[in-house]
């Protein structure tokens, strides 16, 4: 299973929040590069960048984070937030981005998100199935849709997306152990490479999310918290 840690970016800063809630931001570094190298430092390949400041605008803002970490460390980035444009997405990939995930816009214009998934194929295109009470969120989680998550997966499957991130919203931030039930369904009934995001608060939670068959999952604040060690997390990889 990948071992992703995430750097959240808002105001050119890594901050963590909690269930989504832009006042509950906190600040955990002024320089997310630094926090990127200490990540492969330890041996870790993967990193989840979110730019809350996109997702929240509707337009990439932090690719330039983005650039300068794909170009001073050799770690694959996920990039994902305020992608709803051709440009955000070439803009996104041009920075070093190795995959994006395409969340809200995969709802609100899934014909465009398509074109994505054909133009840079499968292993490029992820597809974010962020949900609260199983309907999936859009707008940075700002608002929501009557859409269930498993019908959301079932139908981007059928169209070729064979990789997933799903946060449980309600579980993201408050290292309460991750939507274990969910995720279990969600393999059930689809056959995706699933990331788990959201919840995680040891490294108990990592090893159940590995005996679930998740490919990959997500850690962020149980990191910034020093509820996990980056000697921990390397101890995985």
């Amino acid at each position: 299973m990948k071992i992703i840690p995430a750097i959240d970016i808002l105001g050119g800063r890594c901050v963590r929040l909690s269930q989504g809630d832009y006042a509950t931001r906190k600040v955990y570094n002024e320089d997310p590069l630094e926090v990127a190298k200490a990540f492969e430092g330890s041996g870790i390949r993967y990193l989840h960048l979110v730019d809350l400041d996109g997702a929240k605008s509707s337009h990439i803002v932090n690719h330039q984070v983005l650039e300068q970490i794909a170009s001073k460390t050799q770690l694959k980035i996920d990039f994902g937030g305020g992608l709803k444009s051709d440009k955000d997405v070439a803009i996104a990939f041009e920075c070093g981005a190795s995959q994006i995930t395409g969340g809200s816009i995969a709802i609100q214009n899934k014909a465009l998100f398509l074109t994505w998934l054909d133009r840079y194929g499968p292993a490029k295109i992820i597809l974010g199935a962020d949900c609260r009470n199983r309907r999936i969120a859009t707008q940075g989680w700002l608002q929501g849709s009557d859409t269930d998550v498993i019908d959301f997966i079932q139908s981007f499957e059928a169209e070729g997306i064979s990789e997933v991130i799903s946060t449980d919203i309600a579980k993201d931030g408050m290292l309460g152990g991750p939507s274990l039930s969910l995720y279990q369904e969600i393999l059930t009934k689809t056959r995706v490479a699933l990331i788990a995001s959201g919840g995680v608060a040891s490294v108990s939670d990592l090893v159940a999310l590995k005996e679930l068959g998740c490919q990959g999952a997500i850690v962020g604040k149980a990191f910034y918290e020093g509820r996990i060690t980056l000697k921990e997390l390397s101890d995985l990889c």
